[in-house]
């Protein structure tokens, strides 16, 4: 099978299998695909482990079962086997899929892998400015979670646990991850991306506590 023919079959597959909010659909991972491999063609990386990470890193996302951070490699695991890809890239690819998410304010980052990076990367920037933005209070109405407690102030997660719980607010969710993305960001192509986009988030909370008080 060739590597056209992988990519095409792992599109269907993902299509037909992932589930969850309007911000983890398959437009999604269409969007993280193609600026991952934007970014890999910069930085000169296997564009052929991007691609596939890329779309099947939210394959079966944790935040839909139960918390289950398992799920998702294994489940590319099995699909990959399927298609006989070699042991050592499913091993490499699994291991992305495994460490691509954000995991707390407060946890070291693991993903040593340099294709894994530009994944990572390319998800991170997803989460910033105008589809971010959209996507946090897509998942935050998904899950019934208040928009905002002025009250309840962010919480910096020690452990992936802890973040698994979610967060008390999506307002704070902002506070707990999305502002701490851009200097999280591994390659100079997305560091630049990433300045413009984490701008306009910082605008828009402005914004949002103006007309929360009703001062606009």
């Amino acid at each position: 099978m060739t590597k056209k023919e992988i990519i095409r079959k792992t599109e269907e597959f993902v299509k037909k299998t992932m589930k969850g909010d309007p911000g983890h659909d398959w437009s999604h991972v269409d969007r993280v695909r193609k600026t991952a491999l934007y970014i890999g063609e910069k930085e000169k990386a296997d564009l052929f482990i991007i691609e596939l990470a890329s779309l099947l890193h939210d394959v079966a996302d944790h935040k839909f079962y139960k918390g289950d951070d398992q799920i998702g490699p294994n489940t590319a695991k099995k699909w990959l086997e399927k298609m006989n890809l070699e042991s050592s890239k499913i091993k490499e690819i699994c291991s992305i899929i495994e460490e691509v998410s954000f995991k707390g304010a407060r946890v070291k980052y693991n993903l040593k892998n340099f294709e894994g990076n530009i994944v990572r990367d390319a998800d991170k920037l997803d989460a910033l400015g105008a589809i971010g933005l959209a996507r946090t209070f897509s998942y935050g109405g998904h899950f019934n979670v208040p928009m905002y407690l002025p009250d309840v102030k962010p919480y910096f997660h020690k452990s992936f646990k802890e973040y698994k719980k979610n967060s008390a607010s999506t307002i704070n969710h902002f506070y707990e991850k999305l502002l701490l993305l851009k200097d999280r960001m591994h390659t100079k192509t997305a560091k630049q991306i990433a300045i413009r986009r984490h701008k306009f988030m910082e605008q828009y909370l402005k914004e949002f506590y103006e007309e929360w008080k009703g001062l606009r």
